[in-house]
């Protein structure tokens, strides 16, 4: 078997590493390509070296540029390798362009596509990121996704629950593997007192960055805390409008603040698995910060990744300044709020979703079940039906049994995940007959 991976951002071989690394520890054939999305090749090669990755086999260079021109470039430049390259599979990773144009390419080429990080869902489509996400999917024939709540959007958009792999999330793997790393290449923390209260910062969204009254309100509750040292490194589009807005000169009159250049991955790491809480109104960091048991206030107003907010690590703050203020100095007043945050039960996972997930695309190889060729016979028509299962009969079970698709569960209102082991007693089931075309 033969995977491709199409990586793009930082963020993207970051969390594909520990998924590289166990295909390595397979021995599998396996192809890297690189879009060059945002930074040149120097830089590239760095990156990969940095987290003792192998380098990319093909590196399509498209750098930066419109949405439109970048997708198109990578579009272009990924059909050419995959045809060269003919893999059984090809893995993309969350939610950038280079996961658009790499699930476009493939599927369109009749090759499979698998989804890491599937399912997430922030529900505000003036957000790309979401509309990536969502196409995607669309395209992707495996669906590897983080949580159960991440399985159930996948369901509610007609996906076949057989093709859902609930893995846990790859950053918890990734998390563990490169804090390693990163105790033995960094020394960031000797810029810093014993003393100081860190508080990492983080800001580039266009919908805080690029509008005025946000980012001020973000920044007035910045300059106000000033019983944390807050280390703040500053996005290139960030530091033009705070200078653009008047603001950069007072973030840099404020003694507590220690503005710098964007940071290194491995140092930011273990900067942050250092800090007192974390202010971000990244996705990624969400996930990082509550797998490291760092508190995490979130400058956004929704959240594709709800489950840190449910467990109770995570809360979304928005650019409110009295909420960020407020939050922010009750984790430094209340320990036992903060220790709450502290403990939530990290909902990604227990730092094997890299396992699970090879593991489980070489079962469904076996098994047949990734091809794309176009039927030939005539479909017949799904229909479906609710039923109430009064006997102890798994999902499994049941679908043998009745030559049927369990779609979705039901109890008592809630929709649960049709895991293969779930024992239906006593719960309402939507069942489909017939067939549906790949």
């Amino acid at each position: 078997m033969k995977i491709a991976i199409i990586l793009g951002t930082r963020p993207e071989i970051i969390k594909m590493a520990p998924v590289i690394d166990e295909i390595r520890k397979r021995g599998m054939e396996f192809v890297l390509i690189h879009t060059g999305q945002h930074y040149d090749h120097e830089m590239s090669d760095q990156f990969f070296i940095d987290l003792e990755l192998p380098a990319p086999h093909h590196n399509i260079g498209v750098g930066s540029g419109s949405h439109g021109a970048m997708t198109a470039e990578m579009l272009r430049g990924l059909e050419e390798v995959l045809l060269r390259e003919e893999p059984d599979i090809v893995m993309v990773q969350g939610d950038t362009n280079a996961v658009l144009a790499g699930a476009l390419a493939a599927v369109k080429l009749h090759i499979p596509v698998g989804h890491v990080e599937a399912g997430l869902r922030s529900f505000d489509r003036t957000m790309p990121e979401e509309i990536n996400r969502m196409v995607a999917d669309v395209c992707s024939k495996l669906y590897y996704v983080p949580t159960e709540e991440s399985a159930i959007n996948l369901l509610m958009e007609g996906v076949d629950p057989e093709m859902i792999l609930i893995t846990g999330n790859t950053v918890v793997d990734a998390c563990l593997r490169n804090i390693e790393i990163a105790s033995r290449k960094s020394d960031i923390l000797s810029e810093f007192s014993e003393d100081d209260r860190i508080v990492a910062l983080t800001l580039h969204r266009a919908e805080n960055v690029d509008n005025p009254e946000r980012l001020r309100s973000i920044i007035d509750a910045i300059l106000e805390l000033e019983e944390f040292r807050i280390v703040f490194p500053v996005h290139p589009r960030t530091r033009k409008n705070l200078e653009r807005f008047g603001l950069y000169t007072m973030l840099q009159d404020a003694a507590h603040v220690t503005l710098m250049k964007p940071m290194g991955y491995l140092d930011f790491l273990l900067l942050l698995s250092n800090s007192f809480m974390v202010l971000t109104d990244s996705g990624g960091l969400q996930e990082e910060a509550i797998t490291f048991n760092v508190p995490c206030l979130t400058l956004r107003y929704n959240t594709e990744r709800p489950e840190t907010v449910e467990a109770g690590g995570n809360i979304l703050v928005g650019a409110d300044r009295e909420m960020i203020t407020g939050t922010a100095r009750r984790l430094l007043e209340d320990p036992d709020f903060r220790r709450r945050m502290m403990e939530a039960e990290n909902p990604y996972g227990d730092g094997h979703a890299s396992e699970r997930i090879i593991e489980e695309t070489l079962r469904l190889h076996r098994e047949g079940k990734l091809g794309m060729e176009a039927p030939e016979e005539v479909m017949s028509i799904p229909s479906r039906r609710l039923i109430h299962v009064e006997e102890d009969i798994t999902v499994s079970d049941l679908a043998e049994r009745e030559d049927v698709s369990v779609r979705m569960v039901y109890s008592a209102g809630e929709i649960l995940f049709p895991a293969p082991d779930l024992n239906l007693r006593g719960l309402d089931v939507l069942i489909e007959s017939g067939s549906r075309r790949n």
